[in-house]
């Protein structure tokens, strides 16, 4: 049996890349082959293929979604940690919910309305790093009305953030009170101690598969949107049209947050500059 990785040509390294930019926008350079032949290659072992023609073959002409699923699983790069960039939890504590409290609209039958969305969510660090910081820094709980929505075009990851079971090491760089708070101590299916989301953050925040280039289900308002080191994968034109969904998805006074690997400079948008990856609404 072939190791699945000695027959990648470049016609068929093109077809790959030329499936995934159709399905996902996510531009593969000559410099991800390598990338490919060892993910690719994988998965081509486990489903005991002979190389590539035969699993471009089978993702061509899959009808089930399957073949997309597992594609987009094996190119996807899930690099997060717990807090990671601070200063946009820091901007949420400081700037964001003293604005959204003191906003008029935002308030709903007796409740302040607050929706946020991690775009890309990877294995859930991220939202549930906007949990803790939105419970840590609200008061009066019972006077919100706060949903997240957790999304990811990996369905790995996503299911793994919804169990929200996380090896110790992971959370080594929060602070202990923190993590007593808002994690119970747990083992992983091999039993190595972990950390489990408690109720009060998972109760937060929905996990969903979705790929950010077919129609979106949402029919309200998001009061903010992270997108962090997501946008890398596209190229410029992909960007723009991202970015343009995002703004009139977000209600007035609605933020935008993007990784410190990304920039908004030239690329056509409507939103304001608030500071540098944290853009507004008006």
């Amino acid at each position: 049996m072939s190791s699945g990785g000695d027959d990648l040509t470049d016609d068929l390294f093109n077809k790959i890349r030329k499936y995934v930019y159709q399905h996902a926008r996510i531009s593969l350079g000559e410099n991800k082959r390598e990338l490919v032949r060892a993910r690719f290659g994988k998965v081509i072992r486990q489903r005991k293929m002979k190389g590539f023609r035969e699993y471009f073959n089978w993702m061509q002409n899959d009808k089930s979604g399957e073949a997309l699923s597992e594609v987009m699983n094996a190119i996807s790069t899930n690099l997060t940690s717990f807090f990671r960039e601070n200063q946009h939890f820091q901007y949420l504590a400081n700037t964001f919910l003293p604005m959204l409290a003191a906003s008029p609209e935002a308030r709903r039958g007796g409740k302040i309305r607050l929706r946020g969305w991690s775009a890309g969510c990877s294995t859930g660090e991220e939202v549930y790093s906007i949990a803790i910081t939105l419970l840590e820094n609200i008061q009066d709980h019972a006077g919100w009305d706060i949903k997240l929505l957790a999304t990811d075009l990996d369905t790995e990851v996503v299911a793994h953030g919804q169990r929200g079971l996380f090896a110790r090491e992971r959370l080594k760089g929060v602070p202990p009170a923190i993590v007593k708070r808002y994690f119970d101590t747990a083992v992983d299916d091999k039993g190595k101690p972990a950390y489990q989301a408690k109720a009060v953050l998972r109760g937060l925040a929905t996990f969903r598969y979705l790929n950010l280039f077919t129609d979106w289900p949402f029919r309200n308002k998001f009061n903010f949107i992270f997108c962090r080191n997501v946008m890398i994968y596209f190229d410029r034109e992909t960007q723009e049209q991202l970015i343009n969904r995002f703004y009139n998805l977000l209600g007035p006074g609605g933020h935008l947050f993007i990784g410190h690997s990304e920039s908004l400079s030239g690329v056509t948008h409507r939103f304001e500059y608030a500071q540098p990856t944290i853009y507004v609404k008006r």
